[in-house]
């Protein structure tokens, strides 16, 4: 286990995370969020499992997560859909991971969450593009386990623009409604239009994975660096950091990828570790705390020659 680089807050890792998780304390991490690869039928360059065998192996990891959350801790993890071999039919196996790590290890599901990503290619090509029996796959189920039956959890961090409707109704006051129980049985009271400076978000997380002129990307085409090839949205571990965390507190991702979490928690105040077993995957991530090429291309080389950088500013490293 090396540490690639680091920056004032966080430190991104190269190695095995199940070796990083048990050199960490007991409950010192506030959010681990992660996006691991899939149970997909054919095999990426990133590695995947399918079946059974993949359930037990991202069990292991979520056992050795839940020790080292803080009792208001929480775990999120983003999982992708799929389809049995050779049929239309889907996997269960992202709600057998939800089932197993309630029932087996003790977790608590917070809320589900589902990420509508509105750029995602149609897919499986077979059913979808080829027979056309089935429509395009644009949902990830988001699972938020926590340790706690009540984890630290803040809406207001996370409130979204309010409708169009909703702000001729604030601007309006009374005018467009009267307090009254509705056949619902809803009880809208006067209070309804109390403007709290954004509207309550719901569990459709509705971010397109479109990115393509960030730093990591426009760097790692210049420099003929292949970029990862299953990077989430920064907005999605965005989302959970301000939800679920305050600032200073401890962000983890387990399967770093091109660290896109380490960056998001790093903006946002929060100390974060990020941990990745592909050299390459870690060393072309650090682009995304420069915004001078020249720069980011010295500290890439230096990962891969097998040193650790600091990076203390865009335009000023040592090693240490």
């Amino acid at each position: 286990m090396e540490v690639a680089y680091q920056t004032r807050l966080g430190k991104a890792y190269i190695g095995d995370s199940l070796d990083l998780l048990k050199t960490l304390n007991e409950d010192s991490v506030n959010l681990v969020i992660t996006s691991p690869p899939f149970a997909l039928l054919r095999q990426k360059e990133y590695g995947n499992k399918n079946g059974e065998a993949y359930i037990e192996w991202l069990t292991e990891f979520a056992k050795a997560i839940k020790p080292i959350l803080t009792e208001d801790g929480s775990f999120v993890i983003d999982l992708g859909g799929s389809y049995q071999k050779g049929a239309p039919v889907r996997s269960l196996y992202n709600y057998k991971v939800l089932i197993k790590f309630c029932e087996e290890l003790g977790y608590n599901l917070a809320e589900e969450f589902f990420w509508y990503n509105s750029s995602k290619l149609p897919s499986p090509i077979e059913w979808v593009n080829k027979r056309k029996i089935r429509a395009k796959d644009s949902v990830n189920t988001v699972w938020w386990f926590s340790k706690s039956k009540f984890p630290k959890a803040d809406v207001k961090n996370v409130l979204v623009p309010y409708s169009d409707r909703m702000k001729k109704l604030l601007k309006s006051k009374k005018h467009f409604y009267d307090p009254a129980l509705r056949p619902s049985g809803h009880d809208i009271s006067a209070g309804f239009n109390k403007d709290n400076g954004g509207a309550i978000p719901s569990n459709l997380l509705q971010i397109p994975n479109s990115d393509s002129n960030s730093n990591y990307l426009r760097f790692s085409r210049k420099l003929k660096i292949k970029a990862h090839p299953a990077r989430f949205p920064s907005r999605l571990p965005e989302f959970f950091i301000k939800y679920l965390t305050n600032p200073n507190d401890i962000v983890l991702d387990i399967f770093g990828g091109s660290n896109t979490t380490g960056m998001a928690a790093d903006r946002l105040g929060r100390q974060w570790i990020s941990c990745e077993m592909d050299k390459q995957y870690v060393a072309a991530s650090v682009f995304r705390f420069s915004d001078d090429i020249n720069v980011a291309k010295k500290n890439y080389d230096l990962i891969m020659d097998g040193k650790s950088v600091e990076i203390k500013d865009d335009t000023d490293i040592t090693l240490f």
